[in-house]
Order: C-alpha cells, then structure tokens, then sequence
C-alpha cells in the first residue's frame, strides 16, 4: 500500500461537490438541513466555475456562514441591490457592504442591528443623522466615527461611554468644554486630553485621579503647582516632570519615593525659573 495517503474525497452537499477548508464548519441552509440548489434563484451560475458562479459550501448565498455568503457577493457584487429585503438578516448585512448607497436608506429602520451597523459603515453623511438615536450602542459607535465633527453635538449626551467618548475625541473644541463633567472617568480623560486653557483648570480638581494626571501633563508650567501636593502620587510624579524650580522645591520632601526621586533628577538638570532668561 502506497506510503502517501489518498487526498480525501469533497463532501457533497445536493449532488454538487464541496471545497471548503479543513475543519471548517459543514454547510448548512439557512433555514435548517442540506443546501439545495433546485429551488435557488442564482442556480444558472453553478455551471460558471470558481469565482465566476457559485459553488455551495463555499461560495453560496442560501448558507448559513456569514463567510459563505460573503464570498458570494464579493464574486457578485451586482447581485447586492437584489438580497437587501432578504428575511436572513446575514444576508441582508453582506449585501449592504456592496450594494449601491442609494438604496441603503431603505435599511436605516432594518430590525437587525447587524445591517444598520453596515449601514451607519457606508451611508453618505448628509443622511448619516438619521441613525443618531438608533437604539444599538455599535451601530451610534459607527455614526460617532463618521460623522462630520460639527454635527457630534448631538450625541454628547448619548447613554453609551463608548459614544460620548468618541464625540469627545472629535467634537470642535468650542463645544468640548460642556463634557468636562462627564459621568464617565473615560469620557473626561479624553476631554483633558484636548481642553485648551483656561477651561482645562477646570479640571485640576477632578474625582478621577487619571483625569488629573492627564491635566498635569497639558497645564501651563506656570499653573502646575496647583497639583504639586495632590493626594494621588502618580499626579504628583506627572508634576515633577515637568515643573519649575519653586515647585520641585516645595515637593522635594514628598512621601512618595518615586517623587522625590523625580524630583531630585529633575533639580539635577537646568529646570525651568518662572520669569528666567533662558539660554
């Protein structure tokens, strides 16, 4: 007996032959049992081959495999604008990614989140507005990555961290400084990552000691000994990094090692005099 095992026979699926990776799942309808391709309406392209027809268990629009599918309209993808009503609602997903974007305002409503998050993917901006309130969080998160800076305002006040922390990252900074008392830690930091003076001082005295540690890396030298003392010593570190003599000096006595380590190497260098010439 020959050494080299026999490649193994295509599993069959209808009468038609199967390739489909190694342990890839088996191909299944959509709507339950084996696939078969006498009542589909695409049954013509059996007959075109790879990459031109279709192939179940591969490339097959009636699978189950989000995967399957896929690979059927990216070898059709003039066949999207036909499978937006479709009742599976992966199919109605995939054909939204290459279907024309005149008919994608017909999904805005779709009962699945899957197909409005392709949706808020590819909608032309003037639209996009239409999907603000939507009631999934990932399809708001894509409506907040895309849509024009000076129409975020509307979600500032979204119930989602996620989405207000992207509006934070994005939103023009005239309208930034009214979420600087964010209920979110998370949201607030990326404020402070952005607030310009003086509505950054604001946030000297935030609750989260993350927020004002960011606050120490962007206050104005000038302004830093207002947090040389705070209770949190990663804040007090942050200062160290950056502050003038007067301030090192009032810190050299610090609790915390780490600090006056800081402190100490920063003394050691040609810190900053307020009100000095430099060199």
């Amino acid at each position: 007996m020959n050494a080299l095992a026999a490649p193994a026979r295509p599993r069959v699926v209808s009468g038609t032959p199967v390739r489909a990776p190694a342990g890839d799942i088996a191909a299944q309808h959509w709507q339950g049992g084996p696939i078969c391709c006498d009542g589909c309406q695409y049954a013509k392209l059996l007959a075109l081959g790879e990459g031109l027809g279709c192939e179940p268990g591969h490339a097959c629009m009636q699978d189950v495999y989000a995967r399957r599918i896929d690979r059927f309209f990216r070898w059709h993808p003039t066949l999207s604008d036909e499978q937006l009503s479709h009742p599976y609602f992966e199919v109605r997903a995939i054909a939204a990614r290459r279907a024309s974007v005149f008919r994608l305002g017909a999904l805005i409503n779709d009962a699945d989140e899957t197909v409005r998050i392709q949706v808020a993917m590819r909608l032309p901006l003037s639209q996009l507005t239409r999907l603000v309130n939507d009631p999934h969080r990932e399809v708001r998160i894509r409506v907040a990555q895309r849509l024009a800076p000076a129409d975020l305002a509307a979600l500032r006040h979204d119930p989602d961290y996620g989405v207000r922390e992207l509006v934070a990252q994005r939103l023009p900074l005239a309208l930034l400084s009214v979420m600087a008392f964010d209920s979110d830690r998370a949201v607030r930091m990326r404020v402070a990552e952005r607030l310009e003076m003086p509505a950054l001082m604001g946030l000297a005295d935030d609750a989260d000691a993350d927020v004002r540690r960011i606050v120490a890396e962007c206050l104005p030298l000038a302004l830093l000994s207002c947090l040389a003392h705070d209770p949190d010593w990663r804040v007090r570190w942050e200062v160290a990094q950056r502050a003038d003599v007067a301030t090192l000096e009032s810190m050299s006595k610090d609790e915390e090692p780490e600090v006056r380590q800081a402190v100490r190497e920063r003394l050691k260098s040609n810190v900053t005099r307020i009100g000095a010439q430099h060199g």
